[in-house]
């Protein structure tokens, strides 16, 4: 595909349970939901890790993502003003519908996930590279914050998060330094909603989309 984009995409990469959720909720921006371009629970490539004597399917293994398809929406979003993105259900491991995402008069879309520092060099390849920035907490934080939200949302057994969750906690490091490594700046919550604020004053000077 090679379309040419009349807006940016932000991404807003971290560890799970960090807060860029949140950040891109309070940006005021368009936000896509890069987790919901997760593969299916059935899909016999999914990549699985084993706590104790629990094997599950390995979640955190950027090879349960389809980082082409991401970036396929983000291009025809870019270029058109809208698109179709999947809704994926974490607790049941699937897609279960979809939904229309519009621009309207926004020239920027901040697009937060997992494993969205892997589609940094791909969008910026395309010309649709906004900006990149890594959110996380010190890792503790982190863990009482994922912990407490996987359990709001009933998204797996409480044995499994508690085993994944520490895992997560251990991993934190080499995810953030992957995440910079990508070319994404690493930020607190609070630095970046702040950043997210002067980057969508500056898109409301230049005007709606064209």
């Amino acid at each position: 595909m090679s379309t040419e984009s009349s807006s940016g995409v932000v991404v807003l990469t971290g560890p799970s349970g960090s807060g860029k959720s949140r950040v891109a909720e309070r940006s005021g921006l368009p936000v896509v939901r890069l987790d919901d371009f997760y593969r299916d629970g059935d899909d016999p490539l999914l990549p699985t890790t084993t706590f104790g004597d629990t094997t599950i399917v390995d979640w955190d293994d950027v090879r349960s993502w389809d980082a082409m398809a991401a970036c396929d929406a983000l291009e025809v979003l870019c270029a058109t003003g809208t698109v179709e993105m999947p809704v994926y259900d974490i607790a049941l491991s699937r897609r279960t519908g979809t939904r229309t995402l519009t621009l309207g008069d926004a020239t920027t879309v901040a697009a937060e996930g997992l494993f969205a520092h892997a589609v940094v060099a791909e969008l910026a390849r395309r010309g649709l590279l906004a900006d990149a920035v890594c959110v996380r907490h010190h890792r503790l934080v982190t863990f009482v914050l994922r912990l407490v939200r996987d359990l709001r949302e009933k998204r797996k057994p409480l044995p499994v998060l508690l085993r994944r969750g520490w895992h997560l906690m251990q991993e934190e490091p080499a995810v953030v330094a992957e995440a910079v490594a990508h070319g994404c700046r690493p930020m607190t919550p609070r630095q970046a909603e702040r950043h997210l604020a002067v980057v969508v004053a500056a898109t409301r000077d230049r005007g709606p989309r064209a």
